[in-house]
């Protein structure tokens, strides 16, 4: 960006910023003429993408901060004002453990009370999925989740939710887009004390904690048998500095099982001083959980990330303990549940299953074994709660259970985004019940790969930071989709699927067809011919493109031996993924 409009849109920035601690940061900058860092800050302004913002924190308008938090409120209300019924103008907002999280949370709530929209803001920190509960028992037209989800500590974010309690997807998403694109000098904001006495800010708690809890604690399959034995069932669970300690460790000690917090991760700490990522998903982050387990002789691990819609497990394996992929939680989460609810008698008419084309085809399988109609949605949980809404619309299914390979599954109907604090209850339970059956997890699970045969997953990523790493990204997509590999790890590539497009590919015959009923997505898929999936796709949330790699054994195998030819065919994928990216 040239110097002069550099300047002048930092400076613009100082003048509408009230945050000493944000602008200090630009003033500084610019009386040090660090024009690299202000480029960086200002060469364009921070996206309101689909699902709302997410950026680094910092002074800045490509940075989260008090001023860009304001705007995006403004749009949103202005969306709420034009489409929102009178009656149902009120938006309920939460935050988890980030820096600057209640101070962007209650930004917002100043905003909406300024619009004279009733905002309904949690006291202290709560995880999305009970924003999401609240938005729904409040019956609010809109909901904000003040969170970057699993990213590092640098990064916060600004999550939307409509009235189904569901983050937003079309027509919402777009046209709020449009709304906050358009605002530019007027903001309306009220001050805590104004907003409190003119009745547009209100303080919740309890009132929604409470039913929450009981809500969750309620989706318990077999009530009795986790009275008679949880006691003997020992948890060791790590929060990861997050919001889910009080409802993790309250749902699970009220149901009667013993939980151990990892001590030194249980305080909410947005620099996350002990891991590197905040993320259940990877081995380090767990890692002072899976030393408490030995320690402790634990069945269960288990780790929220730090708004608690994520969640991760190890279990033990001989002398220590293996990490549970999300495709394979999501497969013993599907089966104990359908299972359980088929033999119990509780399963409902037209049951439903739902995951994302990026989660393994597996859990597929196990839910029609049980009659199940299933469903396949884009990636992101928002496609998943617009599904319940519309068998909720409908009346044609019943939801049962439904998640995706990141780690993000929805036990009730109660909730339309991923909640770990229910699919921690649930897993419990079911590490119970299969304690209870004389076996363990590992064993649940691979009955389920002799039952269905075996499938390994494989997540490729790599990070491109700043404005050069987006056209890197956009370059790889470009050249993927007019030039398709014929071969990945040496087997032939059948047919090829852009979701952008709506299209198959036969690379046999050439043939196209307009066969995806979805919404147009920057998804790529190619077909391997000994049936493996491979998908490629950038981030809708972090500064990555993502390939998925999943591998089905060839059947008739003995199991050591399908794991065997499964781990050569994704190493062999891998190579030739890692080939094709460009250095980040």
């Amino acid at each position: 960006m040239e110097r002069d409009k550099l300047i002048a849109k930092a400076k613009d920035y100082l003048q509408k910023e009230n945050n000493l601690h944000f602008s200090k940061q630009v003033e500084t900058l610019l009386a040090e003429e660090n024009w690299e860092e202000l480029n960086d800050r200002f060469y364009t302004d921070l996206s309101f993408g689909t699902g709302g913002l997410r950026g680094v924190i910092g002074g800045g308008l490509n940075r989260i901060n008090p001023y860009t938090v304001r705007k995006a409120t403004q749009g949103l209300a202005n969306y709420i004002l034009k489409y929102a019924p009178r009656d149902k103008r009120r938006v309920a907002l939460a935050y988890d453990s980030r820096h600057f999280s209640d101070l962007f949370a209650e930004q917002a709530a100043l905003v909406f009370a300024g619009n004279g929209i009733e905002a309904h803001l949690f006291t202290s920190l709560r995880p999305t999925p009970e924003l999401s509960y609240a938005v729904r028992q409040l019956n609010c037209c809109s909901g904000v989740m003040v969170t970057a989800s699993h990213n590092p500590a640098e990064y916060n974010g600004y999550k939307v939710y409509w009235e189904d309690g569901a983050q937003i997807t079309s027509p919402h998403d777009t046209g709020i887009i449009t709304e906050v694109r358009a605002v530019s000098e007027e903001i309306n904001v009220l001050s805590r004390d104004e907003a409190i006495e003119r009745k547009q800010l209100f303080m919740i708690d309890e009132s929604v904690d409470i039913p929450y809890l009981n809500m969750v604690i309620a989706q318990s399959l077999r009530p009795e048998m986790v009275k008679e034995k949880g006691k003997d069932l020992k948890v060791v669970y790590t929060p990861l500095h997050g919001c889910g300690t009080i409802p993790v460790e309250t749902a699970l000690t009220k149901m009667g099982i013993q939980v151990i917090t990892v001590k030194e991760q249980r305080e909410p700490d947005g620099a996350f001083p002990t891991v590197a990522f905040p993320n259940p998903e990877i081995t380090s982050a767990m890692q002072m959980a899976l030393d408490y387990a030995v320690r402790e002789k634990a069945d269960l691990v288990m780790g929220t990330d730090p708004d608690a819609d994520r969640l991760g497990i190890a279990v033990p394996d001989g002398d220590g303990y293996t990490l549970i992929t999300g495709n394979q939680l999501g497969a013993l989460l599907t089966d104990y549940i359908f299972f359980s609810r088929t033999e119990l008698g509780t399963l409902p008419p037209h049951p439903a299953f739902i995951n994302t084309i990026v989660t393994t085809d597996l859990q597929i399988k196990i839910a029609e074994s049980y009659g199940a109609a299933t469903f396949k949605v884009l990636t992101g949980f928002k496609f998943i709660g617009e599904k319940m809404r519309e068998f909720e619309e409908s009346g044609s299914h019943n939801y049962v259970f439904g998640g995706e390979e990141s780690y993000g599954f929805l036990v009730e109907n109660e909730v339309r985004d991923k909640d770990a604090v229910s699919a921690a209850t649930m897993s419990a339970e079911m590490a119970l019940w299969n304690v209870a059956q004389g076996r363990t997890v590992l064993d649940h699970l691979n009955d389920i790969y002799r039952r269905f045969g075996y499938y390994e997953e494989s997540l490729i990523s790599q990070y491109f930071k700043g404005q050069s790493g987006q056209d890197v990204m956009a370059s790889l997509m470009t050249k993927l989709r007019s030039t398709p590999p014929s071969t990945l790890g040496g087997v032939t590539v059948t047919a090829f699927k852009d979701y952008q497009e709506g299209t198959t590919r036969n690379l046999v015959t050439s043939e196209l067809d307009t066969d995806i009923d979805l919404p147009a997505s920057n998804v790529l898929q190619f077909l391997l011919e000994d049936g493996s999936l491979i998908t490629a796709r950038p981030s809708g949330t972090e500064p990555k493109i993502k390939f998925y790699a999943s591998i089905c054994g060839e059947k008739g195998l003995e199991l050591t031996e399908a794991k065997k030819q499964v781990s050569s065919k994704i190493k062999a994928i891998e190579k030739d993924i890692m080939a094709m990216m460009p250095a980040s």
